[in-house]
């Protein structure tokens, strides 16, 4: 999940589709099918959470902040996606209106996390 967001893939079932089914598979033995895939994709949300917490860094005086959007779908199909009913949002920034989440982050000078939510 993490690393869709870094990847060049503009939505998350080519990505899932043609890299993580041809090029991981080697790694994910037992691979989901998308459909099951995306069926337990909330319920990750809080295990995610946890681990990033438990990773995040000691404030050391010098921090930086930034927010970033994630966005779930396109905000046209957004009254149609049942993946995240519920949890994603509408907002609207400078490059236009999204449907999805919006993560800040305060980081050291070690580019280590302190703080996200």
């Amino acid at each position: 999940i993490i690393h869709f967001h870094q990847s060049h893939y503009r939505d998350f079932k080519n990505y899932y589709l043609h890299y993580v089914c041809r090029q991981l598979k080697a790694y994910f033995p037992e691979l989901l099918s998308y459909t099951r895939f995306l069926a337990l994709m909330p319920s990750v949300v809080v295990p995610m959470c946890s681990y990033l917490t438990s990773k995040l860094g000691k404030p050391t005086g010098i921090q930086f902040v930034d927010s970033t959007k994630i966005e779930v779908c396109h905000i046209i199909r957004a009254k149609r996606n049942k993946v995240f009913e519920g949890v994603a949002h509408h907002g609207k920034g400078t490059m236009g209106w999204s449907y999805g989440f919006k993560l800040h982050l305060i980081i050291n000078h070690l580019g280590e996390i302190v703080a996200l939510k």
